[in-house]
């Protein structure tokens, strides 16, 4: 879509008529087939991840992320109230519905409604969750949220560059490649040069019906294995 013009011939975005920005997002629980995605309460879900967390014992899930890892259940009981107090970030808590436990937790930060600018970030995923439909469905209801409940324009991933899954990650649920800050943080004594992606709400719809194809019980077989693999991935990459 091209540029549209002002009276001087500058050229400018294209026109976003009568926006007022987006909505708040909303602490209501997400409900899907696989999965439930809720408002982080350490009384009801610190253990539970606190195990889940425990199935990682080389604690490979925590090279990348700025917090843990925690080797003891009161230091991160401590850090799950700090974090559930705030609104940005806004931290859930990953429930799989097969268990009735949870077993990773994501967040919404950076949160600019006036913008329509919104992040999904501080991801971990314990093993249980890692590789599975409830942890697929959990990307897709938060992305469900943002784009058809709150009316955001814009959703971002980011990420470590040398974080290879995580950049996997981020192209198989669809977010576009748009480049590599570097130098951006300190993490944990190293230098982090981060990964940013994205997707618009022009986006969307397709990839909402990429999803929802996936996360139809009949692409899979009786042992669990897919029929079709998720076909989220961006048209195309800077």
């Amino acid at each position: 879509m091209s540029d549209h013009r002002n009276h001087l011939g500058q050229p400018l975005g294209v026109p976003v008529p009568g926006w007022t920005g987006a909505a708040e997002p909303s602490t209501a629980p997400m409900v899907g087939r696989y999965c439930r995605v809720v408002r982080l309460d350490p009384e009801t879900h610190a253990e539970q991840l606190f195990e889940a967390n425990r199935v990682d014992p080389e604690g490979a899930n925590w090279t990348y992320l700025p917090y843990g890892p925690f080797d003891r259940m009161d230091g991160y009981l401590a850090w799950l109230h700090e974090v559930s107090k705030a609104t940005d970030p806004l931290f859930f808590a990953v429930v799989d519905v097969s268990s009735e436990r949870a077993a990773g937790v994501a967040s919404y930060l950076r949160i600019a409604r006036d913008a329509g600018s919104i992040e999904v970030g501080n991801i971990n995923y314990s093993p249980l969750l890692q590789r599975s439909r409830a942890g697929t469905e959990a990307m897709y209801l938060m992305m469900r949220r943002v784009f058809d409940e709150c009316g955001y324009r814009r959703y971002e991933w980011k990420c470590n560059s040398r974080n290879a899954k995580s950049m996997a990650a981020a192209q198989r649920l669809g977010f576009r490649f748009e480049g590599i800050f570097r130098n951006s943080q300190v993490v944990k004594g190293h230098n982090r040069d981060t990964a940013w992606f994205s997707v618009t709400d022009d986006e969307w719809p397709r990839l909402r019906t990429a999803f929802e194809g996936w996360l139809d019980p009949a692409n899979f077989r009786h042992d669990g294995s897919q029929r079709q693999a998720l076909r989220a991935e961006a048209p195309h990459q800077l």
